[in-house]
């Protein structure tokens, strides 16, 4: 295992500033994404989103990886057909892979579930190494509702990401471990958090089981929030209190960096949270807290392109200026008047 080059990758992923694009929609995902816009699925149409937003200029900026599905890591830029992966690589940005075969439900646990694609996926990995990965993805959620999350749920998924994570380290990628609390139902905040810190300690403690190098890994976390049907959903600083209190009570000092996961919020929101978080508490954090967004980088672009190639600049536009938003919610210096000014 090459410890310095998983540290000196790892790190790199969650430098200030800077954040991790999620565009590793599986094809239904992606198939969904497009009926929003009224657009057709095809491998062209998944193949020319991805290439504008890889291809935005400057992106590199603010964008320090790219997580993509293994369609995509196959596909190249439509403009000199150079593979993705070492498009990316040529701007300073580091290629990786979601590598789980998504939630499935759980044995004898009624609306639990459980993350599948244990099974061959060192194999998977060292082929996907070969292709330009250099980190991958994998995601565990948990549901809270009458009588869950159990321990059972919880524990099979802390299992899961660590056995992830070794084949990971082995294999020379850094793994993005992510255990995500889902927004989904009428919990509070406090319910969040309890839930959130018992998940996060038992993850860490399977890791440590299993023997994870912590600075040659990224914890991709949900925030505490209050749940989307919640009758009172708590504030900006709340969200950050809380979710930073969460993750200094689970999360050890030799991680480098937390990326959060956007997790169905708003765009504005997503930054909002992350902002203060960092404008309020980044000088008591052993490690830095940076973004690993999805949608909340993508709609606004998404909507803008609606599969039109003349499109394209706007839609660039558009990415660009949401990862330049989240870039500065890194450092604790975004504001809501920058949203009004886009209007």
């Amino acid at each position: 295992m090459n410890y310095e080059q998983l540290k000196t990758n790892a790190s790199k992923m969650v430098a200030k500033g800077k954040g991790i694009l999620a565009a590793d929609e599986s094809t239904p995902t992606c198939g969904k994404r497009f009926d929003s816009i009224g657009v057709e699925s095809t491998e062209l149409n998944r193949n020319t989103y991805r290439d504008l937003l890889f291809t935005t200029e400057r992106m590199e900026e603010f964008i320090s990886g790219v997580i993509l599905y293994d369609e995509t890591l196959r596909q190249s830029t439509l403009d000199d057909n150079t593979p993705f992966a070492d498009y990316l690589k040529s701007k300073g940005v580091i290629p990786g892979i979601k590598v789980d075969m998504g939630a499935k439900p759980l044995a004898l646990h009624s609306g639990e579930k459980v993350t599948e694609g244990l099974d061959g996926l060192r194999d998977r990995l060292q082929e996907y190494y070969k292709l330009g990965a250099r980190f991958a993805k994998w995601r565990a959620v948990i549901t809270i509702g009458e009588d869950i999350p159990t321990d059972a749920c919880i524990s099979v998924n802390a299992h899961a990401l660590a056995r992830y994570a070794a084949l990971c380290q082995e294999a020379g990628i850094v793994p993005i471990v992510e255990p995500e609390v889902l927004m989904d139902g009428d919990h509070s905040i406090d319910t969040c958090h309890s839930v959130s810190e018992k998940t996060f300690r038992q993850v860490f403690a399977d890791l440590d089981t299993q023997n994870i190098y912590l600075e040659g890994m990224v914890l991709k976390p949900n925030m505490v929030v209050s749940g989307m049907d919640c009758s009172h959903q708590a504030g900006v600083e709340e969200v950050a209190d809380r979710t930073v209190e969460c993750l200094k009570a689970t999360v050890p000092s030799e991680v480098p960096g937390c990326a959060f996961l956007s997790g169905g919020q708003s765009n504005e929101d997503a930054t909002a949270h992350l902002n203060m978080m960092n404008a309020k508490h980044s000088s008591s954090l052993d490690w830095n807290l940076t973004f690993s967004y999805g949608r909340a980088l993508q709609a606004s672009a998404l909507t803008a392109w609606g599969g039109r190639d003349e499109n394209i600049p706007a839609a660039q536009d558009a990415f660009y200026q949401r990862a330049k938003f989240n870039s500065l919610a890194t450092t604790g210096t975004y504001s809501e008047e920058l949203e009004v000014e886009m209007v």
